[in-house]
């Protein structure tokens, strides 16, 4: 009887340590070469806030987990001075989609759960404090303002492409940038986000060099060519698509007059009495031309602002964006758009269209002021000579720079856009202030 209790004992030990085992190989080829902040588990992770409907009375919210969190959801109270808020709290339950990112080659085949929220019915221009999770696996608070419902002073940060090496030389950029104006509220990335559309270990790094950081300023996220790849890699048979990740991520308005195409990637925020119209640089550009024309020819904002990813006025070295030039810039000085921000050059411009008078002098007014930089580390040369054969089109330089990350900071008091370029030292390397008379539409600029 000793006998055949001991060969029990040892035949449950032995198929212990065997599954124990098989379940240790299968966890390490499930995980193969990531690293722990990129593994999901139940614990929320690359929560991103957006805007998707009024930003005074609405916010979105997105977050991961691994798929055995099959119900999640989000809580969210006007901030309070002690813990107490939490007794106000109103929850919400999201929306969960499962995802695959082995539909990507070069992704390890995980499946994945993206739940979203979208809070509704919020109070103006009030600080609240929102956390997201299920069960015992909550996020923190995390604290964010909406918009007034009326014109108001407010702060956002631009950052041209990351792209490249985004944790190492990134991380940098986006920290100076809090540093430098932790309420801001918002923020526009002006694509390329990352280099490889579709690959998870970039967006990883994107999510981790920010951290907290995308949980609580608003993102204004913009398409960039790189966001454009082949599911089969660089160089694959199959058409190049949105990054897989750009929606599950990402939620944003759909414009739904527009192609399917255009998606999320094409959209509208009204903020404040500021009207920033985001565009897909990348291709069914005349849709877009046309979307532009009827936002902005029924907008009387105080202050439009447009966000593309292809530089209008390119300063680097082979790049020319005619079409923009001949079928955008048009709109924008017939509607009187008065900031345009750019990427995708690697390199950095600052330069306006003045107003001519009749016998073609400034008049000392201008029409836009148009910016093209670069956040991440890749960069490229200027090409000045392209810049001055841009008088041709009305343009005016101001101020370049090169193999220099950059930030942005732009203000808006008043009648005045403040505008203010930081290198990732957090040392100011370009200014400039337009003052817009609201009842003319009249503009000045001064540094």
């Amino acid at each position: 009887m000793f006998k055949s209790s001991f060969f029990y004992l040892f035949l449950l030990i032995f198929c212990s340590n065997t599954k124990a085992q098989s379940d240790s190989h299968t966890h390490e080829h499930k995980y193969g070469g990531l690293h722990h902040w990129e593994i999901p588990s139940k614990d929320p992770d690359r929560i991103i806030l957006t805007f998707n409907g009024d930003p005074s009375t609405k916010r979105a919210v997105t977050w991961r987990t691994d798929l055995s969190v099959e119900k999640s959801e989000a809580q969210i109270a006007v901030a309070g001075v002690n813990s107490s808020f939490i007794n106000e709290a109103t929850s919400y339950i999201a929306s969960t989609e499962k995802f695959d990112l082995g539909l990507y080659k070069s992704n390890n085949s995980l499946i994945v759960n993206y739940h979203s929220v979208v809070f509704e019915n919020l109070k103006p221009n009030t600080l609240y404090a929102y956390r997201v999770g299920s069960k015992e696996n909550w996020s923190e608070w995390i604290q964010f303002k909406t918009a007034d419902n009326k014109y108001n002073s407010t702060q956002f940060v631009y950052f041209g492409d990351a792209q490249n090496d985004i944790l190492n030389h990134w991380s940098r950029v986006i920290r100076m940038a809090y540093q430098t104006a932790p309420n801001a509220s918002f923020v526009i990335h002006a694509g390329d986000l990352v280099d490889s559309a579709h690959k998870d270990s970039e967006w990883a790094q994107w999510f981790k060099a920010g951290g907290f950081i995308h949980s609580q300023w608003t993102a204004i996220p913009v398409v960039g060519n790189h966001e454009f790849q082949s599911i089969d890699g660089y160089g694959g048979v199959k058409p190049r698509r949105l990054s897989i990740q750009w929606r599950p991520q990402f939620n944003l308005p759909v414009e739904h007059t527009l192609d399917s195409k255009l998606h999320e990637t094409v959209y509208s925020v009204e903020y404040q009495d500021i009207l920033i119209v985001v565009l897909n640089s990348t291709g069914n550009l005349q849709e877009q031309t046309e979307y532009i024309e009827e936002k902005l020819r029924n907008s009387n904002a105080k202050w439009k602002i447009v966000a593309s990813h292809h530089s209008v006025f390119s300063p680097a070295k082979g790049r020319d964006f005619e079409y923009a030039r001949k079928k955008w810039k048009p709109l924008f000085d017939k509607y009187g758009v008065d900031l345009v921000l750019n990427g995708h050059d690697h390199t950095y411009a600052r330069g306006h269209i003045p107003v001519k008078s009749s016998n073609m002098n400034e008049s000392g007014n201008i029409k836009t002021l148009y910016i093209t930089s670069v956040s991440g580390p890749k960069q490229y040369e200027l090409d000045k000579e392209q810049i001055i054969n841009y008088e041709s089109d009305g343009y005016k330089a101001d101020k370049f720079g090169k193999q220099t990350q950059f930030f942005q900071v732009i203000s808006i008091e008043n009648d005045k856009l403040i505008y203010s370029a930081y290198t990732t030292l957090g040392i100011l390397y370009d200014k400039a202030v337009i003052t817009k008379d609201f009842k003319t539409g009249k503009k000045t600029i001064s540094d």
